[in-house]
This record gives C-alpha cells, sequence and structure tokens, in this order.
C-alpha cells in the first residue's frame, strides 16, 4: 500500500511522507505502541491524506496522533481513529483526485472504510453536485471574509458578541439573496 501511495503522489508530484513501514507486532488490543505506519501525501492547497495507522490496526490521522498519541485518558483515546482531509483550498479537480486515490487503496487494501465527503462526490461520483458544494462554501467563506473586513466590532462588545452579531448579519444577508 505504501509502495503504490507513494507511486501515485510521485506521479502528481505530491509531497509525501512515509512513517514506519512495518509492524513489530500488530496488536488489535486497545493499547498502541508510540509509533505511527503507513503514508501521507499532500495535494497542493490541500490537507494531508493520510493512510497511517497505530500499532493497533486502526486507521489514525497525524494531527489526531500528534495531539493525543501518548495520552491515557480515554476520551483523547477515543479521538484517535479516523482520518479526515479538507480539499476545499486545493478545488474541485483535486478533491476528485482523492477520492479516486481513496476509492482504489481502500478497495484493494483496507477493511470496513467509510468515507463521509460533504462534496459527496464519494457516493455520488456527481460533478455537478461537488461544484455546487464548492461553490456555497466559498461564497459562505467569502461572505465571512467581507464582514470581517467591513464589520467593525463595537468597543463595548466582546469577541464572541462580535462575532454572534457578525453570524446573524451575515445569514441576514443570505436569506434576504435567497428570497430574490
Amino acid at each position: 500500500m505504501i509502495n503504490e501511495t507513494v507511486d501515485i503522489a510521485k506521479t502528481y508530484q505530491w509531497s509525501y511522507h512515509i512513517f514506519e513501514t512495518q509492524f513489530a507486532e500488530i496488536s488489535f488490543n486497545t493499547k498502541h505502541d508510540d509509533k505511527l505506519y503507513g503514508v501521507c501525501f499532500s495535494p497542493p492547497k490541500c490537507e494531508p491524506v493520510c493512510f497511517t495507522f497505530l500499532s493497533t490496526g486502526k486507521l489514525c490521522g497525524l494531527i489526531a496522533f500528534s495531539a493525543f498519541g501518548k495520552s491515557t485518558k480515554p476520551e483523547e483515546i477515543a479521538m484517535l481513529k479516523g482520518v479526515s482531509t479538507k480539499t476545499q483550498f486545493a478545488g474541485p479537480d483535486a478533491h476528485i483526485l482523492v477520492i479516486q486515490v481513496l476509492r482504489y487503496i481502500s478497495k484493494k487494501y483496507l477493511l470496513d472504510f467509510s468515507v463521509i465527503d460533504e462534496g459527496e462526490y464519494w457516493e455520488t461520483g456527481d460533478e455537478k453536485i461537488l461544484l455546487e458544494t464548492f461553490s456555497r462554501y466559498n461564497q459562505m467563506l467569502d461572505m465571512v471574509y467581507y464582514g470581517i473586513k467591513h464589520f467593525e466590532k463595537k468597543q463595548e462588545e466582546t469577541i464572541e458578541d462580535y462575532f454572534k452579531r457578525l453570524m446573524d448579519h451575515i445569514q441576514k444577508k443570505r436569506e434576504e439573496g435567497e428570497g430574490k
């Protein structure tokens, strides 16, 4: 799996990082060693896509491992499952490629693998739905950016109150736009 993932990353000239490649001993109990196994790759403007695992065989992302890998607290250990990747700033074409890689690697190497894709491309393969989702998220980000830049904080306002007022204003503007 690691070699094929690296080959894909090289083909697209994506950066990648190889972690440990051989499990010393796979133990499917709840205790893991302090190592991460597998590979991550990063398309431009995209968070890393990780096929990384704990010594227990569970899929675990780099950020979760960095934050909670040494924890002994059950609620933090529970965070050590699954991975997530934001493709929003990489664009729809990169999103499609990431989904294609996930589909290929998961079919060939992974058991009990599922994806939650906010763009719904994993589930539908429908590029139109994906483009509409990207457009909607980009519009929301633009509204927040515009609001922060042009919507001044009142002197007596806490930062929390400011953002609540800003979000209420943005929501009102969205509703006015949808009503046209």
